[in-house]
């Protein structure tokens, strides 16, 4: 799981949320929680504006609060970084899995919600593999 830090800021009676990691991300909430939450849809939208114009997405820097980023999210990320890593462009990706380029837009866009077969089906392309583990969630055993 990807989970960003978020400053946040008294702003006129509400908070203000930034990230250090994506300077472009500025959005506000009338409490922490919901300062979080919409920087969790700002940050993904920070997210596809970088892959779309083909710019780096930075590791998490540390910090806290934190916005989670939604797994199915921190699974395109992984995508598109390996991608880069390895100078892998959509079209290469298309021919190694044998798919239309439609198809490569569509695992790599934050906003279509792909099936995990096919992101793993990605990820194997380029030589890294999808593993999942469950948790316990302490806070909430308790």
């Amino acid at each position: 799981m990807l989970s960003y830090p978020i400053r946040l800021e008294e702003d006129d009676g509400t908070l203000l949320a930034t990230s250090p990691d994506f300077p472009e991300l500025t959005t506000f909430g009338d409490d922490r929680d919901e300062a979080i939450a919409r920087a969790v849809g700002a940050l993904e939208e920070a997210i596809a504006a970088r892959i779309h114009d083909g710019r780096d997405i930075p590791s998490p820097s540390r910090g806290t609060p934190c916005a989670p980023l939604p797994t199915l999210t921190a699974v395109k990320v992984a995508l598109y970084r390996g991608m880069r890593e390895q100078g892998i462009g959509k079209a290469e990706l298309a021919r190694r899995l044998g798919w239309h380029l439609p198809q490569v837009d569509r695992v790599l866009d934050v906003q279509h919600r792909s099936r995990l077969d096919r992101m793993d089906a990605a990820l194997g392309a380029i030589g890294r593999r999808l593993e999942v583990i469950v948790r316990d969630d302490a806070s909430k055993t308790a």
